[in-house]
């Protein structure tokens, strides 16, 4: 029951976001005064877990859940728990998550209890002020306590960071070192066009080809063939001996081998992170208790996935390519 989208293109990595709702406020990604989705309107938990056993029935191999923080959800670790049976099963292959990281010293035992083996934690920079001026409200040693207990449980951890021009580019280097020196991978990643923020993203954005190449004024990095399932592609870098990605929407697009699709906390279905056409996947949820309707629903959704996304960034064009936050759709 594969699913195969207009380009031959197999789907098999759903990303569900389960709120909006984040309890830090990055610059690149919202504004500060963010209004949420009222609670009426999410999905139940329930409800994600039936939609999300549809998709595995119908070939998804790797689950990644996101948000906004998928750890602020109220119940959250039940969902975990219901969708970590298809892993038991062996219908699933991975459920992971990404988070900012500031509720995993509550959370990552019972993540590992449910088979989830490594996590993203969203981490720009190691200087507390930055760290505070990027998020807003974050707290800086309660991230990276969360971390050590991550890692504690057993979690494998990869870092990723926003690269962010006359902020954190600097602080690479850094961020690099200290990364490989805990065994974590890092990736770095171009700030996206999506929703209006605070601020003017041409000033934020930095290509991450200019980035590669001051990187390796300090280490030797080779091309190496190893993905996770996502976008990402990646060096080894010798002097560490870890792994570096570089994710990169704007400079080198990389929809050619996109197998994925987003689920909002809403159960609007969106097969591009950068197109706003998109599929109401509650109605049909909600119309019957068999998962028939549902299922068409879903097919008729990948029958229209688009080739890309049209993403850019320029003096020319300061308005987001799409108008919703990534909070909305998940990182």
């Amino acid at each position: 029951m594969n699913m195969i989208d207009p380009f031959g293109r197999t789907i098999s990595y759903l990303r569900v976001s389960v709120t909006d709702r984040c309890d830090f406020r990055c610059t690149y990604c919202m504004a500060e005064n963010m209004t949420f989705l009222p609670k009426k309107d999410l999905l139940s938990l329930e409800e994600l877990d039936r939609l999300t056993t549809v998709f595995v029935e119908k070939g998804v191999k790797k689950l990644r859940l996101t948000g906004g923080e998928p750890l602020v959800r109220k119940n959250i670790m039940h969902l975990v728990r219901q969708i970590s049976r298809h892993l038991e099963s062996g219908a699933l292959e991975e459920l992971t998550l990404t988070t900012n990281g500031s509720q995993l010293g509550r959370y990552a035992g019972e993540l590992v209890e449910c088979g989830v083996k490594r996590i993203n934690v969203s981490l720009d920079t190691l200087d507390p002020a930055r760290f505070r001026a990027i998020t807003r409200w974050g707290e800086l040693d309660k991230v990276l306590a969360g971390i050590d207990a991550a890692q504690a449980a057993g979690l494998k951890i990869k870092i990723n960071a926003v690269a962010l021009k006359d902020f954190n580019d600097v602080e690479i280097p850094e961020l690099l070192r200290w990364a490989h020196g805990r065994g974590m991978d890092l990736t770095v990643i171009e700030t996206m066009p999506m929703g209006e923020i605070d601020e003017d993203r041409t000033d934020q954005y930095l290509p991450l080809s200019l980035l590669r190449a001051n990187l390796e004024r300090q280490f030797t990095l080779s091309d190496i063939p190893y993905k996770t399932g996502g976008p990402a592609r990646y060096v080894e870098v010798r002097e560490t001996g870890g792994r570096l990605g570089f994710i990169t929407p704007m400079t080198h697009n990389f929809c050619e081998s996109c197998n994925r699709v987003r689920l909002t906390c809403t159960g609007t279905l969106y097969m591009c992170l950068g197109q706003e056409d998109a599929a109401d996947l509650r109605a049909p949820l909600r119309a019957s208790e068999g998962n028939e309707l549902l299922s068409n629903a879903i097919d008729e959704a990948i029958g229209r996935k688009p080739k890309g996304h049209d993403f850019i960034i320029d003096r020319r064009t300061n308005r987001p390519a799409v108008s919703r936050h990534m909070s909305v759709t998940g990182g």
